[in-house]
């Protein structure tokens, strides 16, 4: 049952900022491996196939294994402290990549970072819908989404870090201050009533059977999911392999392929996400079923320069279609974040979420096969 939503407007914004934030750092730690296969390739003497295991196998295989699991029991228990305890395990693995000596030991840590999706994303997104009503969560998580955008920046950067200290040194500076960030959320973000926001009632509980159960019966919840995964497939299956691209295929220096990709994902991922929460608080007072056709309409117009980035001869050419392609493609992020958030009931809200990255990391496995 619905109730009156007393919390203060900046109380409300400062535990989204603090979200996205994290967000932001779990995208980070996950990107940064792709910024520096051709260091690490150079140093551990590993393959392309090792590579696709560290870059998606890795993180997928803990994902797949406990992800649900996970959510399931972000429904049941303290969001907070959950994501609190995710975010400083997923950053102390971080750093342990950066004292890894050899691929197995690189490996293991990997599989740790993979915590970063299971415990941080879906009841981070729970939480935040009960801070928000419904007419204002593809609002608040268009702007949760922008988390995306400046971690794929900072993973990007990394190259800056790898010219200068070595490989290593950008995973010690991604992780260490991850510890330090996990005691704030622990300190400062309050457990709100789960569901306190709805409008009707809901399962107070509800495991992983009665999700899926749930979820099957709900054409629109199958649609989203396995739009989430097709997008996956096409976008960041494309996205992990462009800085190899850009220095295999255009021959540019990894810091500079690294400056290149961190301004598409930080200035035009960011400025795009803008645009789309502007968008979205407009859609909230007028038609929610716009939501899912602006999402199709944004991918459709994504996807030839996607094409032409990777088939171009030129440079240049590349690079300008690529300022197209990846900035554009975050547009989805926060308005599949909502669409799952107010389909689902607030005991599957964690769960749904879940299944989502479930489904994607499946199609990022596949665009790494």
């Amino acid at each position: 049952m619905m109730e009156a939503d007393t919390t203060s407007g900046a109380r409300r914004w400062y535990v989204l900022s603090v979200l996205t934030l994290v967000y932001a750092l779990s995208i980070a730690d996950r990107y940064v491996m792709s910024t520096l296969i051709e260091p690490i390739k150079a140093e551990l003497h590993v393959s392309d196939s090792a590579i696709g295991f560290l870059t998606g196998v890795s993180l997928a295989l803990f994902y797949v294994t406990a992800g649900l699991p996970l959510a399931t029991l972000a429904d049941r228990a303290n969001r907070r402290t959950m994501i609190a305890l995710a975010l400083g395990a997923w950053s102390a693995m971080t750093a342990l990549c950066g004292v890894a000596q050899n691929f197995w030991q690189l490996l293991l840590a990997r599989i740790g970072v993979g915590i970063g999706e299971a415990g941080g994303t879906p009841p981070s997104t729970s939480l935040l819908s009960d801070y928000f009503p419904w007419r204002r969560r593809a609002l608040a998580l268009s702007v949760y989404s922008i988390g995306a955008s400046l971690g794929s920046m900072v993973g990007s950067s990394a190259g800056y870090a790898s010219d200068a200290w070595g490989w290593r040194a950008a995973f010690l500076l991604l992780g260490i201050p991850g510890l330090a960030f996990a005691i704030l959320i622990r300190f400062t973000v309050s457990e709100p009533q789960r569901g306190r926001l709805d409008e009707g009632s809901g399962p107070l509980k509800a495991g992983l059977l009665a999700t899926l159960r749930f979820t099957g019966q709900q054409p629109a919840l199958m649609h989203t999911l396995a739009g989430a995964a097709v997008y996956t497939l096409w976008a960041w299956g494309l996205m992990w392999w462009t800085p190899s691209y850009l220095v295999r295929s255009h021959h540019m220096r990894l810091a500079e392929a690294g400056s290149a990709l961190s301004l598409m994902h930080g200035i035009g991922g960011t400025a795009v996400l803008v645009l789309t929460m502007m968008f979205m608080a407009r859609l909230a007072k007028s038609n929610a079923r716009f939501v899912p056709w602006f999402v199709a309409a944004v991918i459709t117009l994504a996807t030839i320069p996607s094409i032409i980035a990777y088939m171009a001869a030129s440079s240049g050419l590349a690079i300008k279609m690529l300022w197209i392609f990846i900035p554009l493609s975050y547009a989805p992020f926060g308005p599949t974040f909502a669409l799952l958030q107010n389909l689902a009931p607030a005991a599957m809200r964690a769960q749904t979420v879940a299944l989502m990255l479930f489904f994607a990391n499946i199609a990022n496995l596949l665009s790494l096969a």
